[in-house]
């Protein structure tokens, strides 16, 4: 990975701390989700030695119709940085970085 990606992935998961994000942590192959939610407690256990930290996402193509509508009624009335805390909160992938391979795309339902 290289320092650039890093960042990337760093600046994405610290903006979704507050929601609550789900990670798979790959530390000697063994899959660990930090009491099944990344937090500001635990970040640095999991982010300091940096071993394939993956957030997972969901796609901007899972956005449902209900979903939209509210998105859009949302970002009418709010700024930039709030639409982005709306998409961070419904941990939608508005970074693409499940396509660079810095993510993994969420199962469905896993954010309910």
């Amino acid at each position: 990975m290289t320092q650039e990606e890093k960042s990337l992935l760093i600046k994405d998961l610290c903006a979704r701390l507050p929601y609550n994000v789900i990670v798979k942590w790959n530390k000697n192959d063994n899959p660990f989700i930090p009491d099944g939610k990344l937090t500001i407690n635990n970040l640095k256990e999991v982010i300091s030695p940096f071993y394939n930290v993956m957030p997972y996402l969901r796609p901007m193509s899972s956005m449902t119709e209900e979903e939209e509508k509210e998105y859009l009624l949302f970002s009418l009335s709010r700024n930039n940085t709030e639409c982005l805390d709306w998409l961070n909160a419904h941990h939608f992938d508005y970074r693409w970085l499940i396509l660079k391979g810095l993510a993994l795309e969420a199962p469905k339902g896993m954010y309910k």
